[in-house]
């Protein structure tokens, strides 16, 4: 639970289905000082999650994640903006912290399930094996964000309100009379309180903030960034450099500490590379074959063949070029609505 309409709703469904369900907030890191600012967990927002349990007549308790999110999720944001590559730390979150941390202590206190808001659904196969599937509401789906699950944790995971839209989630949050059903939600990161991310990797990684110059692929100097971690892939605004037509980031040299940009012509590649890949079903394809692939979580679906290159790796052709393929992101493969498994872009 977050203190949040989706989650919230989610434990109303679960109630008002016969479950016996139990709410679970995760403590987070968050800046000293700043504790008011985390998303995740505000005060006010443990005191509304508290209100929806009272509210539902469960029982609810606070998990002290604190220490697991910093060494996992904020550690490895420096690390990665200190590497060049842009991480997404919901990615990493998922992972380390709510589908093996919190899983575990949901599973020591003898739950069959864990059930979050993620808007996503789950769904068995001919084979008894478990599909992600991507959510009824296509504008809010969070499979990609889940695509890190393997068949162990699916067979833990619930997903009550994957079948419904935005909307109807907050009209069950009123029909349900919970204190949550008109609360905003933010989709900043949780432990950034509000803050552009540029300044907060100054205060943890000098290395981000060390300037260097621009170049065009000809090696021409056009100017001087502000740090690496200041750019990524696509950008266009925000470069500082006179140039007749627009120019855009094509790519980090991060041994050499230079930013290379391009114009409009430069810009796009047709394939990538992903490590860490995670295929749901468990077993990586015997052959390639064609996918819809998101690059971004709000990335467009984009045609292409992907190559299974051992367990672990894979690799995308795209039938067209894609002009923000970011190293750290993640790319996941999809078949229709169902969910494939993903890596992250090397």
């Amino acid at each position: 639970m977050s203190g949040g309409v989706d989650s919230s709703v989610a434990a109303a469904l679960l109630v008002h289905q016969g479950y016996e369900v139990i709410g679970m907030m995760l403590r987070l890191w968050t800046e000293p000082g700043k504790e008011g600012s985390n998303r995740c967990c505000t005060p006010e927002a443990m005191a509304l999650a508290r209100r929806v349990c009272a509210r539902l007549g469960i029982p609810f308790y606070a998990i002290d994640a604190q220490e697991v999110f910093y060494n996992q999720v904020v550690t490895s944001f420096i690390d990665g903006y200190a590497q060049g590559i842009t991480p997404n730390p919901c990615l990493v979150c998922n992972r380390q912290v709510r589908w093996d941390f919190l899983l575990k202590r949901a599973l020591a206190l003898e739950a069959d399930y864990m059930a979050t808001g993620h808007y996503a659904r789950a769904s068995h196969a001919q084979n008894d094996s478990i599909c992600l599937m991507r959510a009824v509401d296509r504008q809010k789906d969070q499979s990609y964000v889940l695509h890190v699950l393997d068949q162990e944790q699916l067979s833990h995971a619930l997903f009550p309100i994957g079948e419904f839209t935005k909307p109807q989630v907050r009209q069950l949050a009123r029909d349900y009379t919970l204190p949550v059903a008109d609360r905003q939600e933010s989709q900043d990161l949780c432990f950034l309180a509000d803050e552009d991310y540029r300044e907060f990797l100054k205060r943890y990684s000098l290395s981000s903030s060390t300037r260097g110059p621009i170049q065009n692929l000809r090696g021409k100097i056009l100017g001087t960034h502000q740090g690496l971690a200041s750019y990524t892939i696509g950008q266009r605004k925000g470069l500082g450099i006179a140039s007749p037509q627009p120019m855009y980031v094509l790519r980090k040299d991060i041994e050499n500490n230079i930013l290379i940009v391009g114009g409009q012509e430069e810009l796009g590649i047709k394939e990538l590379i992903a490590c860490e890949v995670n295929w749901i079903s468990g077993t990586a394809p015997a052959s390639p074959f064609r996918a819809q692939v998101k690059i971004r979580y709000k990335a467009s679906d984009a045609w292409g063949k992907v190559f299974s290159l051992g367990e672990n790796d894979a690799r995308v052709l795209f039938d067209e070029p894609l002009r923000d393929i970011t190293p750290g992101q993640a790319a996941v493969f999809y078949e229709g609505d169902v969910c494939l498994g993903g890596g992250i872009i090397q």
